[in-house]
């Protein structure tokens, strides 16, 4: 509703979504907070693809840029000597979404984004069922 109204951009909104994602973030154990990671990195997957769509590339720039550095931070909090294997096959699919990002960004293709929301969704939901 406030979105058609230019209320989704203003001021007032980017602060309530700063003092929202805070308050996510505080006291959250490390399982919660890669969690609310899963959950923004999905967000910004799908407006960048939404945005592609609509050929809003200002938007996109900013939603992929959001969505690489959530990629980067995914994949530089794992341990790769306590995970093993799963750290490493993590590791990969962190990269490949981050290389189908790029592919969407050089082609101006929304389909490469939704091959990385895809991967990361099977992710984010096994995340989210074992804690």
């Amino acid at each position: 509703m406030f979105y058609n109204q230019g209320y989704a951009g203003s001021t007032a909104a980017r602060r309530y979504a700063a003092v929202h994602s805070g308050s996510r973030t505080e006291g959250a154990t490390p399982h919660a907070l890669v969690k609310i990671l899963f959950d923004e990195l999905q967000i910004a997957l799908d407006a960048a693809s939404l945005a592609e769509g609509n050929g809003d590339r200002l938007k996109v720039s900013d939603k992929q840029a959001r969505a690489m550095s959530i990629l980067f931070a995914l994949e530089s909090s794992l341990d790769f000597h306590k995970g093993g294997d799963i750290a490493m096959g993590l590791a990969q699919i962190y990269r490949e979404a981050r290389r189908l990002l790029l592919v969407g960004a050089k082609e101006r293709a929304a389909e490469p984004v939704d091959q990385a929301r895809i991967m990361i969704a099977e992710i984010a939901e096994a995340w989210s069922q074992i804690g």
